[in-house]
């Protein structure tokens, strides 16, 4: 497959961004939240295939247990969201903001079910179709390219017995506008899950402090407007889900943090294989990373952009781990909702 990137969207990124963390100007952002599918095309662009080496297929945090391997862990985190959705085979699903397939292929195994797999990002869906057919799942999953803005456009209302998102809505421009396309395209009593990032409720936009922390997040992860888990809550509700259950998962008295992984600690890695992926999360472990992916870009094998795209992932570090010791972030707030099943639209 061709590569299906833009120089131009990848070198563009960080234009989006006021390099004044505390005092960015709000048309700034508002730039960013208008012109939300450039910003994540060109993050996802540029942090793909290190997203890949460094971390996993499964583009997302998730709990550990003692001694728990960091592969191990991804794939529970998926399937308590399957379970908790109460997913059964032959369920038709959609999985909004895919990323490259690790979850659609997961949960399509694990519940039985059919996943279409729904992504923006042209380079991303590619990657994630090439995968499934490695594993013979292409009967099972399949990944199409589309805006989660217009999902009724793409697949019609009442379409689907279930959606999830995992981390994935967080780049929407407005939960509202995400969650009400999601309302549409399920069947009346169709099941909604999340994981959601957000800002917990002990977060105060106006603390210099904060807003910066919310900014790091931002600039790192390619979100247009980081907002708090108060605004998710509301939105659900107001397109007119029922929330059945709701939980921020990071709340709960684990002994290893889910943001461990980034804490670039080697002595903390669960498993003598785990050890690399906490490795790259450390000082050395990114100057060599950083060092091989600026060679690859300057030989023409990366696209030009690349590595300015990957600097921000340092700021994606920095602020994830900050943010969770102080318990001002949360990449999984957990909400199960349904719609009602008098709804047809």
């Amino acid at each position: 497959m061709a590569d299906a990137r833009s120089t131009d969207r990848i070198g563009n990124y960080t234009k989006f961004w006021d390099k004044d963390m505390q005092n960015e100007k709000s048309e700034v952002q508002g730039a960013r939240v208008d012109n939300y599918a450039e910003v994540v095309n060109g993050y996802y662009d540029g942090a793909t295939e290190l997203y890949e080496f460094a971390w996993a297929q499964s583009f997302h945090f998730s709990r550990f247990n003692k001694g728990e391997a960091f592969n191990a862990s991804l794939a529970r985190h998926e399937h308590y969201l399957a379970l908790r959705m109460g997913l059964k085979p032959g369920m038709r699903v959609l999985d909004v903001g895919c990323g490259v397939g690790g979850p659609a292929r997961e949960i399509s195994r694990f519940a039985d079910v059919n996943v279409v797999g729904l992504n923006n990002n042209a380079f991303q869906v590619g990657r994630a179709t090439k995968y499934a057919k490695e594993i013979n799942l292409q009967d099972q999953v399949r990944f199409v390219k589309g805006d989660f803005m217009d999902l009724v456009g793409q697949f019609g209302e009442n379409s689907f017995d279930a959606v999830y998102a995992i981390e994935a809505t967080c780049h929407a421009p407005t939960w509202e506008g995400v969650y009400g396309q999601i309302f549409k395209v399920l069947k009346p009593g169709g099941i909604f899950g999340v994981y959601e990032w957000c800002m917990t409720d002990e977060w105060n936009p106006s603390n210099p402090e904060h807003k910066a922390l919310a900014h790091e997040i931002e600039l790192g992860n390619g979100i247009p407007e980081m907002r708090p888990l108060s605004k998710a809550r509301a939105a659900l509700t107001t397109v007119g889900f029922d929330v059945e259950y709701e939980e921020d998962l990071a709340e709960r008295p684990d002994v290893v943090k889910w943001y461990y992984p980034l804490e670039g600690d080697i002595w903390k890695a669960q498993t003598a294989w785990d050890m690399l992926t906490v490795w790259g999360t450390s000082w050395s472990g990114m100057l060599i990373t950083h060092t091989i992916m600026w060679i690859m870009e300057l030989l023409g094998l990366l696209p030009k952009g690349t590595l300015e795209v990957v600097h921000s992932l340092k700021s994606a570090r920095t602020g994830l781990v900050k943010g969770g010791q102080m318990k001002l972030f949360t990449p999984m707030y957990l909400a199960i909702s349904k719609k009602p099943l008098n709804r047809d639209s």
